[in-house]
Protein backbone atom coordinates (compact mmCIF):
# COMPACT_ATOMS: atom_id res chain seq x y z
CA UNK A 1 0.00 0.00 0.00
CA UNK A 2 1.60 3.65 -0.97
CA UNK A 3 -0.97 6.02 -0.22
CA UNK A 4 -1.18 9.31 2.18
CA UNK A 5 -4.22 10.40 3.62
CA UNK A 6 -5.36 13.40 6.05
CA UNK A 7 -7.18 11.48 8.31
CA UNK A 8 -8.07 14.64 10.49
CA UNK A 9 -7.56 18.59 10.69
CA UNK A 10 -7.53 21.09 13.84
CA UNK A 11 -7.94 24.60 13.92
CA UNK A 12 -7.67 27.68 16.24
CA UNK A 13 -8.55 31.27 15.87
CA UNK A 14 -8.81 32.67 12.67
CA UNK A 15 -9.63 35.92 14.25
CA UNK A 16 -7.89 39.40 12.96
CA UNK A 17 -6.93 39.55 17.57
CA UNK A 18 -6.75 36.69 19.53
CA UNK A 19 -5.29 38.58 22.83
CA UNK A 20 -6.25 35.45 25.04
CA UNK A 21 -3.87 33.20 23.42
CA UNK A 22 0.30 33.50 22.66
CA UNK A 23 1.12 31.64 19.41
CA UNK A 24 2.13 28.10 21.09
CA UNK A 25 -0.97 28.43 23.14
CA UNK A 26 -3.07 28.83 20.08
CA UNK A 27 -0.97 25.59 18.22
CA UNK A 28 -2.09 23.41 21.05
CA UNK A 29 -5.41 24.51 21.08
CA UNK A 30 -5.24 23.28 17.27
CA UNK A 31 -3.16 20.60 17.66
CA UNK A 32 -6.06 19.34 20.33
CA UNK A 33 -8.56 19.50 18.20
CA UNK A 34 -6.88 17.55 15.83
CA UNK A 35 -5.81 14.51 17.82
CA UNK A 36 -9.23 14.69 19.81
CA UNK A 37 -10.54 14.10 15.89
CA UNK A 38 -8.29 11.12 15.06
CA UNK A 39 -8.66 9.89 18.91
CA UNK A 40 -5.08 9.18 19.03
CA UNK A 41 -1.86 10.18 21.54
CA UNK A 42 0.83 12.04 20.23
CA UNK A 43 3.42 11.18 22.49
CA UNK A 44 2.58 7.27 21.67
CA UNK A 45 1.08 7.39 18.27
CA UNK A 46 2.89 10.27 15.61
CA UNK A 47 6.34 8.97 14.72
CA UNK A 48 7.11 12.59 13.29
CA UNK A 49 6.24 16.42 13.41
CA UNK A 50 6.68 18.74 11.10
CA UNK A 51 6.44 22.34 11.43
CA UNK A 52 6.24 25.63 9.22
CA UNK A 53 7.06 29.05 9.85
CA UNK A 54 9.67 31.41 9.41
CA UNK A 55 11.44 33.54 12.04
CA UNK A 56 11.17 37.08 10.55
CA UNK A 57 7.24 36.51 11.27
CA UNK A 58 7.98 35.37 14.52
CA UNK A 59 10.61 38.23 15.60
CA UNK A 60 12.14 35.30 17.61
CA UNK A 61 15.79 33.45 16.27
CA UNK A 62 15.22 29.57 15.55
CA UNK A 63 11.69 30.17 16.15
CA UNK A 64 11.07 26.54 15.40
CA UNK A 65 12.28 25.60 19.00
CA UNK A 66 9.24 26.47 20.14
CA UNK A 67 7.35 24.30 18.03
CA UNK A 68 7.49 20.50 19.20
CA UNK A 69 6.33 21.27 22.76
CA UNK A 70 2.50 22.04 21.83
CA UNK A 71 2.33 19.50 19.12
CA UNK A 72 3.15 16.58 21.58
CA UNK A 73 7.18 16.91 19.75
CA UNK A 74 8.61 17.26 22.67
CA UNK A 75 11.91 15.48 22.46
CA UNK A 76 10.88 13.49 19.47
CA UNK A 77 11.52 13.74 15.37
CA UNK A 78 10.74 17.06 14.38
CA UNK A 79 11.95 18.84 11.65
CA UNK A 80 10.94 22.28 10.02
CA UNK A 81 10.03 24.11 7.08
CA UNK A 82 10.88 27.89 6.34
CA UNK A 83 7.77 27.88 4.04
CA UNK A 84 4.12 27.45 2.89
CA UNK A 85 2.09 24.97 4.61
CA UNK A 86 1.50 22.64 1.83
CA UNK A 87 4.97 22.36 1.49
CA UNK A 88 4.85 20.79 5.13
CA UNK A 89 1.85 18.46 3.33
CA UNK A 90 4.28 17.50 1.03
CA UNK A 91 7.10 16.72 2.92
CA UNK A 92 5.02 14.75 5.58
CA UNK A 93 3.88 12.76 2.90
CA UNK A 94 7.22 11.58 1.75
CA UNK A 95 8.18 10.40 5.03
CA UNK A 96 5.20 8.17 5.17
CA UNK A 97 5.69 7.08 1.71
CA UNK A 98 9.68 6.64 2.35
CA UNK A 99 8.57 4.72 5.39
CA UNK A 100 10.08 6.80 7.82
CA UNK A 101 6.77 7.57 9.84
CA UNK A 102 3.42 5.90 9.73
CA UNK A 103 1.91 8.93 11.06
CA UNK A 104 3.40 12.24 10.83
CA UNK A 105 2.07 15.31 12.28
CA UNK A 106 1.93 19.17 10.07
CA UNK A 107 1.44 22.38 11.70
CA UNK A 108 1.29 25.66 10.97
CA UNK A 109 0.43 29.39 12.29
CA UNK A 110 0.11 33.03 11.66
CA UNK A 111 -0.17 35.88 14.50
CA UNK A 112 0.29 39.10 12.46
CA UNK A 113 -1.44 40.89 15.24
CA UNK A 114 1.65 40.63 17.33
CA UNK A 115 4.06 42.16 14.19
CA UNK A 116 3.83 45.74 14.87
CA UNK A 117 4.94 46.53 11.21
CA UNK A 118 4.29 43.79 8.56
CA UNK A 119 4.91 45.36 5.27
CA UNK A 120 8.44 46.25 6.58
CA UNK A 121 8.95 42.24 6.74
CA UNK A 122 7.10 42.06 3.15
CA UNK A 123 9.65 44.72 1.51
CA UNK A 124 12.57 42.82 3.28
CA UNK A 125 11.64 39.98 0.94
CA UNK A 126 11.98 41.83 -2.15
CA UNK A 127 14.53 41.62 -4.07
CA UNK A 128 17.79 44.11 -2.82
CA UNK A 129 18.63 45.12 -6.48
CA UNK A 130 15.99 44.98 -9.01
CA UNK A 131 12.85 45.69 -6.82
CA UNK A 132 12.96 46.71 -2.79
CA UNK A 133 15.30 49.92 -4.11
CA UNK A 134 12.46 51.33 -6.06
CA UNK A 135 11.09 52.07 -2.39
CA UNK A 136 8.01 52.12 -2.94
CA UNK A 137 5.01 53.15 0.23
CA UNK A 138 2.92 51.07 -1.17
CA UNK A 139 3.75 47.17 -0.13
CA UNK A 140 0.99 46.00 -2.69
CA UNK A 141 2.64 48.04 -5.79
CA UNK A 142 4.22 44.64 -7.14
CA UNK A 143 0.64 43.13 -7.04
CA UNK A 144 -0.47 46.32 -8.87
CA UNK A 145 1.83 45.68 -11.65
CA UNK A 146 1.11 41.81 -11.86
CA UNK A 147 -2.74 42.47 -12.07
CA UNK A 148 -2.58 45.32 -14.75
CA UNK A 149 -0.39 43.13 -17.26
CA UNK A 150 -3.15 40.42 -16.58
CA UNK A 151 -5.54 42.75 -16.95
CA UNK A 152 -3.94 42.42 -20.74
CA UNK A 153 -5.46 39.05 -21.26
CA UNK A 154 -8.96 40.29 -21.31
CA UNK A 155 -9.90 40.37 -18.10
CA UNK A 156 -12.10 43.64 -16.16
CA UNK A 157 -12.17 45.36 -13.05
CA UNK A 158 -15.86 43.70 -13.32
CA UNK A 159 -14.23 40.52 -13.15
CA UNK A 160 -11.91 41.44 -10.29
CA UNK A 161 -14.89 42.74 -7.98
CA UNK A 162 -16.72 39.15 -8.95
CA UNK A 163 -14.44 37.66 -7.59
CA UNK A 164 -14.74 39.35 -4.10
CA UNK A 165 -18.58 39.08 -4.01
CA UNK A 166 -18.95 35.45 -4.34
CA UNK A 167 -15.47 34.51 -2.23
CA UNK A 168 -17.12 36.85 0.72
CA UNK A 169 -20.59 35.47 0.26
CA UNK A 170 -19.48 31.85 -0.13
CA UNK A 171 -17.98 32.89 3.53
CA UNK A 172 -20.81 32.96 5.68
CA UNK A 173 -21.38 29.48 5.30
CA UNK A 174 -17.83 28.72 7.69
CA UNK A 175 -17.28 29.84 10.53
CA UNK A 176 -13.43 30.73 10.25
CA UNK A 177 -14.75 33.50 7.63
CA UNK A 178 -13.69 36.54 9.90
CA UNK A 179 -13.73 39.14 6.62
CA UNK A 180 -17.42 37.29 5.07
CA UNK A 181 -20.03 39.65 3.92
CA UNK A 182 -22.61 40.11 1.26
CA UNK A 183 -21.87 42.89 -1.00
CA UNK A 184 -22.97 43.97 -4.45
CA UNK A 185 -20.55 44.85 -7.32
CA UNK A 186 -21.69 48.60 -7.01
CA UNK A 187 -20.58 48.24 -3.02
CA UNK A 188 -17.03 46.85 -4.40
CA UNK A 189 -16.28 49.16 -7.45
CA UNK A 190 -17.18 51.94 -5.65
CA UNK A 191 -14.42 51.61 -3.58
CA UNK A 192 -10.79 53.78 -3.75
CA UNK A 193 -8.08 52.00 -5.44
CA UNK A 194 -5.11 51.01 -2.71
CA UNK A 195 -3.04 50.33 -5.81
CA UNK A 196 -4.45 50.38 -9.47
CA UNK A 197 -6.42 48.35 -10.12
CA UNK A 198 -6.85 46.67 -6.74
CA UNK A 199 -9.06 48.14 -3.99
CA UNK A 200 -8.84 47.26 -0.01
CA UNK A 201 -11.59 44.78 -0.66
CA UNK A 202 -9.47 43.27 -3.49
CA UNK A 203 -7.23 42.56 -0.80
CA UNK A 204 -7.34 39.81 1.91
CA UNK A 205 -6.60 41.00 5.23
CA UNK A 206 -4.04 39.33 7.92
CA UNK A 207 -5.59 36.98 10.80
CA UNK A 208 -4.43 34.74 13.56
CA UNK A 209 -4.99 31.05 13.39
CA UNK A 210 -3.32 27.83 13.56
CA UNK A 211 -3.73 24.65 11.56
CA UNK A 212 -2.40 21.41 12.66
CA UNK A 213 -2.89 18.14 9.95
CA UNK A 214 -2.81 14.26 10.95
CA UNK A 215 -1.28 12.33 7.75
CA UNK A 216 -1.15 8.24 7.82
CA UNK A 217 -0.11 5.28 5.93
CA UNK A 218 -2.93 3.86 3.71
CA UNK A 219 -3.04 0.82 6.44
CA UNK A 220 -3.06 3.31 9.60
CA UNK A 221 -5.77 5.63 7.90
CA UNK A 222 -8.03 2.79 7.65
CA UNK A 223 -8.29 2.35 10.50
CA UNK A 224 -8.47 5.32 12.16
CA UNK A 225 -10.84 7.24 10.21
CA UNK A 226 -13.99 5.45 7.59
CA UNK A 227 -13.37 8.78 5.23
CA UNK A 228 -10.03 8.78 4.46
CA UNK A 229 -8.94 11.84 2.27
CA UNK A 230 -6.26 10.81 -0.07
CA UNK A 231 -4.05 12.77 -1.17
CA UNK A 232 -3.49 11.72 -4.76
CA UNK A 233 -1.31 14.34 -6.44
CA UNK A 234 1.57 16.57 -4.54
CA UNK A 235 3.80 19.07 -5.88
CA UNK A 236 5.47 22.29 -5.18
CA UNK A 237 7.88 24.79 -7.13
CA UNK A 238 9.17 28.51 -6.95
CA UNK A 239 9.89 30.82 -10.15
CA UNK A 240 12.49 33.46 -10.56
CA UNK A 241 11.77 36.20 -8.29
CA UNK A 242 14.10 38.44 -10.94
CA UNK A 243 12.04 37.67 -14.10
CA UNK A 244 9.28 40.66 -13.76
CA UNK A 245 8.46 40.31 -17.58
CA UNK A 246 6.58 37.25 -16.40
CA UNK A 247 4.37 39.21 -14.50
CA UNK A 248 1.06 38.31 -15.28
CA UNK A 249 1.67 34.99 -15.28
CA UNK A 250 1.61 32.35 -12.34
CA UNK A 251 4.20 30.09 -13.82
CA UNK A 252 5.02 28.33 -10.27
CA UNK A 253 1.25 26.77 -10.30
CA UNK A 254 1.53 26.18 -13.92
CA UNK A 255 4.77 23.71 -13.06
CA UNK A 256 3.10 22.88 -9.71
CA UNK A 257 -0.54 21.51 -10.50
CA UNK A 258 0.97 20.05 -13.76
CA UNK A 259 2.96 17.70 -11.84
CA UNK A 260 -0.01 17.46 -9.00
CA UNK A 261 -2.46 16.48 -12.02
CA UNK A 262 -0.01 13.63 -13.76
CA UNK A 263 0.87 11.77 -10.56
CA UNK A 264 -3.14 12.26 -9.68
CA UNK A 265 -3.28 10.46 -13.22
CA UNK A 266 -5.90 13.30 -13.66
CA UNK A 267 -5.67 14.86 -17.35
CA UNK A 268 -7.93 18.07 -16.86
CA UNK A 269 -9.24 19.78 -13.42
CA UNK A 270 -12.54 19.43 -14.80
CA UNK A 271 -12.57 16.07 -14.11
CA UNK A 272 -12.80 17.13 -10.57
CA UNK A 273 -15.34 18.49 -8.26
CA UNK A 274 -14.09 21.70 -7.32
CA UNK A 275 -10.86 24.27 -6.12
CA UNK A 276 -9.43 25.39 -3.25
CA UNK A 277 -7.45 28.70 -4.95
CA UNK A 278 -5.16 31.33 -3.35
CA UNK A 279 -7.08 34.39 -3.68
CA UNK A 280 -5.34 36.90 -1.35
CA UNK A 281 -5.68 39.32 -4.19
CA UNK A 282 -9.12 39.06 -6.46
CA UNK A 283 -7.24 38.54 -9.79
CA UNK A 284 -4.93 36.15 -8.38
CA UNK A 285 -7.79 33.57 -8.06
CA UNK A 286 -8.43 34.16 -11.94
CA UNK A 287 -5.04 34.18 -12.66
CA UNK A 288 -4.04 30.68 -10.75
CA UNK A 289 -7.04 28.99 -12.05
CA UNK A 290 -5.60 30.14 -15.58
CA UNK A 291 -2.56 28.43 -14.14
CA UNK A 292 -4.01 25.17 -13.21
CA UNK A 293 -5.37 24.92 -16.82
CA UNK A 294 -8.87 26.37 -17.26
CA UNK A 295 -10.42 29.03 -18.87
CA UNK A 296 -10.95 31.70 -15.79
CA UNK A 297 -12.40 34.49 -17.44
CA UNK A 298 -15.08 32.06 -19.69
CA UNK A 299 -16.01 30.26 -16.63
CA UNK A 300 -15.97 33.06 -14.14
CA UNK A 301 -18.48 34.93 -16.65
CA UNK A 302 -20.44 31.83 -17.06
CA UNK A 303 -21.35 31.41 -13.54
CA UNK A 304 -18.93 27.99 -13.21
CA UNK A 305 -16.97 29.10 -10.39
CA UNK A 306 -19.98 29.44 -7.92
CA UNK A 307 -20.68 27.35 -5.29
CA UNK A 308 -23.31 25.23 -6.99
CA UNK A 309 -21.07 25.39 -11.19
CA UNK A 310 -19.84 23.03 -12.74
CA UNK A 311 -16.39 23.75 -11.10
CA UNK A 312 -16.69 25.52 -7.57
CA UNK A 313 -13.84 27.56 -6.54
CA UNK A 314 -13.61 28.45 -3.22
CA UNK A 315 -16.99 27.59 -2.09
CA UNK A 316 -16.26 28.01 1.19
CA UNK A 317 -14.62 31.65 0.81
CA UNK A 318 -11.02 31.53 0.57
CA UNK A 319 -8.84 34.02 1.46
CA UNK A 320 -10.74 37.14 0.78
CA UNK A 321 -13.44 35.78 3.44
CA UNK A 322 -10.91 34.17 6.22
CA UNK A 323 -8.20 36.59 5.79
CA UNK A 324 -4.13 35.09 5.35
CA UNK A 325 -2.41 33.23 8.11
CA UNK A 326 1.07 33.37 6.67
CA UNK A 327 2.40 30.42 6.38
CA UNK A 328 -0.69 28.52 7.15
CA UNK A 329 -2.19 29.99 4.28
CA UNK A 330 -1.59 27.05 2.26
CA UNK A 331 -2.90 24.78 5.65
CA UNK A 332 -6.21 27.14 5.28
CA UNK A 333 -7.15 26.13 2.09
CA UNK A 334 -6.44 22.61 2.88
CA UNK A 335 -8.71 22.23 5.54
CA UNK A 336 -11.27 23.93 3.27
CA UNK A 337 -10.91 21.11 0.82
CA UNK A 338 -10.68 18.41 3.59
CA UNK A 339 -14.08 19.60 5.33
CA UNK A 340 -15.45 20.04 1.37
CA UNK A 341 -14.91 16.29 0.93
CA UNK A 342 -16.08 15.01 4.35
CA UNK A 343 -19.06 16.88 2.91
CA UNK A 344 -19.37 14.16 0.33
CA UNK A 345 -17.82 15.50 -2.61
CA UNK A 346 -15.53 13.47 -4.05
CA UNK A 347 -12.42 15.48 -5.17
CA UNK A 348 -10.50 18.82 -5.19
CA UNK A 349 -7.82 20.80 -6.56
CA UNK A 350 -5.88 22.78 -3.60
CA UNK A 351 -3.64 25.09 -4.95
CA UNK A 352 -1.40 27.73 -2.70
CA UNK A 353 0.73 30.71 -2.94
CA UNK A 354 3.36 31.73 -0.61
CA UNK A 355 2.75 35.52 -1.72
CA UNK A 356 4.18 38.17 -2.38
CA UNK A 357 7.19 38.69 -3.45
CA UNK A 358 7.52 35.32 -3.58
CA UNK A 359 6.86 32.93 -6.95
CA UNK A 360 6.43 30.22 -4.88
CA UNK A 361 3.14 27.86 -4.85
CA UNK A 362 2.28 23.95 -4.05
CA UNK A 363 -0.87 21.57 -5.25
CA UNK A 364 -3.01 18.99 -3.90
CA UNK A 365 -4.85 16.65 -5.66
CA UNK A 366 -7.57 15.13 -2.72
CA UNK A 367 -10.00 12.77 -3.22
CA UNK A 368 -12.69 11.12 -0.75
Amino acid sequence: MHKVAIVAMGWYGFRPLTPEVSFREMVFEAATRAYAMADIDPRKDVDTFISCQEDFWEGISIADEFAPDPIGGSMRPTMTVSGDGIQGIVHGAMQILSGISKITVVESHSKPSDIEKIHKIVEFGMDPIYVRTVKSPNVHFLAGLDASKFMKKGYTREDFAEVVRKNKVNGLSSPRSSYASKLSLEDILSQDYVVYPLSKLDIAEYVDGSIVSVLASEEVARKLTDTPIWIDGMYFSSDSTLELSYLGEAEYLTISSREALKMAKVDSPTKLKGGFIDDRYSYKELEHVESIGLNAREMLREGELEKDGDFPVNPLGGHLAKGIPLEASGLSLTLDGFEYLLSGKESAIVASWRGIPTFTGGVLVMRR
